[in-house]
């Protein structure tokens, strides 16, 4: 599965963000496509790959060691009700901590992602 990714986005005091999405029907394609980003020499180096899908109103999230990140794009999902989908907000750590920004960045990269998603249909 070829997940759609916008790279470099944000950066803030040395972090740098990425997104990246796609349609998804199962947990094992959810994996599949976690596993292709991770082949990606500079996604498997990053510090964090948190991500969030929901599958038949199922709802699953990874926050990948950035507390709440996770929740944040499930219940961005959610507030779109778009289902079938993974998205997976990628953070490169750059030596100073972001406090609240991290929150404001991964809304940023989400935001992102679905308004290139809907411009693209």
């Amino acid at each position: 599965m070829a997940l759609t990714t916008f790279d470099r986005i944000i950066a803030d005091r040395g972090s740098t963000y990425a997104v990246s999405g796609g349609p998804v029907g199962s947990a094992a394609d959810i994996d599949a496509a976690l596993a292709e980003l991770r082949r990606v020499k500079r996604f498997a180096r990053a510090t964090h790959n948190s991500w969030a899908a929901r599958i038949a109103s199922e709802s699953m999230k990874n926050d990948d060691g950035e507390a709440g990140a996770g929740a944040i794009i499930l219940r961005m999902l959610e507030s779109e009700g778009l289902d079938g989908h993974l998205i997976v907000v990628t953070r490169w750590y750059g030596g100073k901590h972001l406090g609240g920004d991290r929150f404001r960045h991964v809304i940023g990269a989400v935001r992102h992602y679905l308004a290139a998603r809907v411009q693209g249909n």
